[in-house]
């Protein structure tokens, strides 16, 4: 079996990383020609072309397999980082900027309760880094082996990798008070939900649509859509009277409670179940960060 240059590896992984080789030459501290250099050389040894140079730039199948393999050699690494520190705590951390932890998990959770799981592993000097998708999508950023780890809406487990199930996240529909007074004082219903717009995160974002459905037994529906990427944007776009939210209940508990912001279908909510996908490797940081996650997942999520 060939051995791979250690350099020309994580070469690879900063050009897909930091989606260009300008930007992967300043973050290795080299010349964007030696980017390029390490980058050829590693494509001779493999036989294959690894980067597709398209915008954004992306990896080959190839590319995939040896960004995959060049983030288990980062995990290992940091599993070692950990052990040493244990044997020498007085010793100064090894891991690189460049080395990084990376997972990938949903806007709702991240404003709710992953953060909180993580905290414990960060103060332990964890080179992390979280990659926000749809949580209908970021099982992608697993399959391309661009993270080791992801919180998903999918619950069939990739090759290699294995699923535990996280629970429910329960979605109601909100809006502010004076806004409910104004447009729905009936709450929502099948009826004049085309009369008012949706918060979304973007135009893959389907959860308004999907909580209207199912509230209301439709098979197809149309909404009028504004559209606010970020969980926290789109809390504050409810209470300043934008637009109807469908949020995550753990969000919205507090000013449902305050009367700042009103139930628009009450009794009906939307609940996701969320799966932790992760590589199958034996890895003391891989299991810590699993325990970390679906333990605080156990407590803020429906089982």
């Amino acid at each position: 079996m060939s051995t791979y240059d250690p350099a020309a590896l994580e070469c690879l992984a900063a050009i897909v990383e930091e989606g260009g080789f300008e930007r992967a030459a300043q973050r290795l501290n080299v010349t964007q020609s030696a980017v390029s250099q390490r980058l050829r050389a590693l494509e001779a040894q493999v036989g294959s072309v690894l980067i597709v140079r398209s915008r954004p730039l992306r990896p080959t199948s190839a590319g995939q397999l040896l960004l995959k393999h060049t983030k288990q050699m980062r995990l290992l690494r940091a599993d070692l980082e950990r052990d040493l520190q244990e044997l020498a705590p007085s010793a100064p951390g090894g891991s690189r900027d460049d080395e990084r932890i990376s997972i990938a998990i949903n806007a709702d959770s991240i404003a709710t309760w992953a953060m909180g799981a993580l905290h414990d592993l960060v103060r332990q000097r964890l080179p992390l880094e979280i990659i926000v998708d749809d949580q209908d999508f970021t099982q992608e950023w697993l399959r391309s082996g661009q993270v080791l780890g992801c919180v998903t809406t999918l619950k069939q487990a990739l090759r290699g990798c294995k699923m535990v199930p996280l629970g429910a996240m329960p979605y109601v529909a909100v809006a502010s008070a004076s806004y409910a007074q104004q447009h729905l004082p009936q709450g929502l219903t099948p009826h004049n939900f085309r009369e008012v717009s949706f918060l979304s995160f973007n135009r893959k974002d389907d959860m308004a649509a999907e909580f209207v459905a199912r509230a209301f037994g439709l098979k197809r529906v149309a909404l009028n859509h504004l559209f606010v990427p970020g969980s926290e944007a789109q809390m504050r776009a409810v209470a300043a009277g934008w637009a109807v939210g469908v949020m995550p209940e753990l969000m919205a508990r507090q000013a449902l409670a305050d009367g700042s912001m009103v139930d628009l279908a009450p009794g009906r909510s939307l609940p996701i179940q969320l799966y932790w996908h992760c590589w199958n490797l034996e890895s003391e940081l891989l299991d810590a960060l699993s325990g970390a996650l679906t333990g605080a997942a156990a407590q803020a999520l429906v089982s």
